[in-house]
Order: structure tokens, then C-alpha cells, then sequence
């Protein structure tokens, strides 16, 4: 019988974890308590909240607890905490590179502004970035429930701060709101200014969101992609050009895109060639963080080999430099062989 290998020492790469959505339960409970925020049972209770974004109902009340809890960063300590405690419990669960998502207009309100805002940002991943040795960099998300304009204005933001940091452009949000190609200027000016491309699409939407995404945005990755496994046309298309999905499946389930956690097709996905990169979105909301994702493609039947070889492909679909790649790609193979 297989010796079973702890999936937290499998060096990998972690490529979608939005930024309030990685705040510690325990942290948000200090800070409201700070604060005077009210938090709704759903947030208090320590168990992950019941959620369907299927529907409209469902998705509203996903964003209400994002925002609530969102609300409770109001300094530059509150968001460096929060940052260093992302990279603590990421580095524990093996990731040797984060990008971390995030649209720095929602905390531009109570941080002096958006320049002042996306700025703390960086100087916090900076900062914990040097204390953990988790290479760390940026995704700025434009929202599509906002205006395109706001989009252009976020990218040409995120390409002036791609030296500090920045590394891709992303578009999130409820999927089934507005048309990818309302947001098609803001990608360009992203990609003519080095970023990478890497809208959501195809999770609460169906497979034509992921092809808008890769049509009309030029996208290099896929935050989720997962439902192009209803398209197998799409699912070759994916896997020939080599564009990463971002892939979350406790995410999947929590928000009732699939029944159940063996329902996430990994391995149909898997089979086709589509790079993956098993990401885990929001665990403040989610309940779980990378290394679970990871357990739940074991609990579908992926053997070590192929865990590992889900490693390689999100380092390979990640920004890092080339001598990073080389050390955590080392790391698997030395993982595998242990």
C-alpha cells in the first residue's frame, strides 16, 4: 500500500485568494470587536455560513458578509496583519508563492484614497513577504457590477505599480452581471503594460463565460474555469493553449455550483491537459485554505504522482521568476520521491 504523503509539504503555488477572503475568523472577530461591527451569526458561529449563489438571493448574501467583513480593515496595521497572517497559514500549507487578489477602491475609502490604498497593499506585501520568505505579489480585480470606466482606471493603476509588485488584471464578481467584452479596454491596457490576464469566468456561468473571457479578454488564466468541462470543444481549447484555471473547489461546493465535493470534475478537467490551480478563493467564508483543496483531489482518487503534478501546473501557470519555479519545481519532485 502507498505510503500517504502529507499534502503540506508539497511545495506549490497558491494563484487565487481573494483579500478580505483570507482574513483568519479569529481576526475578524477582534477587529469587529474593535470597531463596534455588528457580526451576523453567520460569521460568528465558527463554522463555515450556508451559502447558494445559484441565485440572486443566494449571491447578495454572499457579498453582504464580503462587505461586512471587508468593512472591519480600516488602518494600515489592519491590513499588514491581515496580509502577514495570509502568508503564515499559506506558507504552513506549503505554498511557496501567493498571488493575492484584490480591488483597492473597496478600501480606498478609509485609507486615504486609491493610490494610498493600492500602496499600503504593497508595502504589506512587502513587509510580510520578507518575515514568512513567501514570495508574494498582486492581482488587481477590477469589479464588473462597476462601471467600465473604473476598470480602465484600476488598470492603468495596476500597470504604474507593476514594478512594486502587480503582476496580473483580473475582473471579478458575479459573472452573470454585464458582458466580459464591456471590460475589453481596461484588459488591453493590463496586457500592453506586461500584466497577466486573468479574469473569473465559468463558475456561476456556464461555458460561454469562459470563452468571452478567452475571446474578448485575452485571458492567460481563468479565475475557476471549472464549468468548461461541459464543453469539451472548450475543455481542448483550454488544454492546447496551455491557460491556466484557477480551480476552488471547496468554493465550488460552498456556493452550490456543485452537490458535492466529488461533483467538482478535477478529473475530467485533469484528463483534457487544462492546467490547474487548485486555489482556495475565500476561507473566511469557505472554512478551508489550500492545503484542503488539495485533500479534497486525493478524496476524488488523484494519486500522489498526480497531486504533484497539480503542484508543477500552478507553479507553471503562477508569475513567479524563473529561479522560484526551479526551487519549488525541485521541491515536488523531491516531495514525490520522499
Amino acid at each position: 500500500m502507498e505510503r500517504v504523503r502529507d499534502i503540506r509539504l508539497l511545495p506549490k503555488a497558491h494563484l487565487h485568494l481573494h483579500f478580505t477572503g483570507s482574513m483568519r475568523p479569529t481576526t475578524l472577530l477582534e477587529l469587529a470587536g474593535r470597531y463596534g461591527v455588528h457580526l451576523p451569526e453567520a460569521l460568528t458561529s465558527g463554522e463555515p455560513p450556508k451559502l447558494r449563489a445559484t441565485d440572486e438571493r443566494g449571491w447578495f448574501r454572499f457579498q453582504r458578509l464580503y462587505d461586512i467583513a471587508r468593512s472591519c480593515l480600516r488602518t494600515p496595521e489592519d491590513i499588514q496583519r491581515l496580509v502577514r497572517e495570509a502568508a503564515q497559514e499559506d506558507v504552513a500549507d506549503g505554498s511557496g508563492w501567493l498571488e493575492i487578489q484584490v480591488d483597492p477602491t473597496s478600501y480606498a475609502p478609509l485609507l486615504g484614497g486609491l493610490i494610498p490604498a493600492l500602496e499600503i497593499i504593497l508595502d504589506a506585501v512587502d513587509a510580510a513577504s520578507r518575515e514568512t520568505g513567501l514570495g508574494i505579489r498582486v492581482v488587481v480585480a477590477a469589479n464588473r457590477m462597476k462601471h467600465p470606466l473604473d476598470a480602465r482606471t484600476l488598470a492603468r493603476l495596476a500597470v504604474r505599480y507593476a514594478s512594486r509588485g502587480v503582476v496580473g488584471f483580473g475582473l471579478s464578481n458575479d459573472e452573470r452581471r454585464g458582458m466580459a467584452r464591456d471590460f475589453d479596454r481596461a484588459f488591453a491596457i493590463a496586457r500592453e503594460g506586461g500584466l497577466l490576464a486573468a479574469p473569473h469566468g465559468g463558475e456561476l456561468s456556464g461555458p460561454s463565460s469562459v470563452r468571452d473571457c478567452l475571446d474578448d479578454l485575452h485571458a492567460a488564466r481563468i479565475g475557476h474555469g471549472v464549468r468548461a468541462a461541459e464543453d469539451p470543444q472548450l475543455l481542448k481549447r483550454l488544454a492546447e493553449r496551455g491557460v491556466t484555471c484557477e480551480v476552488c473547489p471547496a468554493s465550488n461546493v460552498a456556493l452550490g455550483v456543485y452537490e458535492k465535493p466529488e461533483d467538482v470534475p478535477l478529473r475530467k478537467l485533469f484528463e483534457a491537459g487544462v492546467p490547474m490551480a487548485l486555489g482556495a478563493d475565500d476561507p473566511l467564508l469557505f472554512g478551508s485554505r489550500l492545503a484542503a483543496q488539495y485533500e479534497l483531489a486525493r478524496a476524488q482518487g488523484f494519486s500522489d504522482a498526480e497531486l504533484a503534478e497539480l503542484a508543477r501546473q500552478s507553479v507553471r501557470g503562477s508569475s513567479a521568476p524563473p529561479d522560484v519555479r526551479r526551487t519549488l519545481l525541485a521541491g515536488v519532485d523531491d516531495w514525490l520521491d520522499s
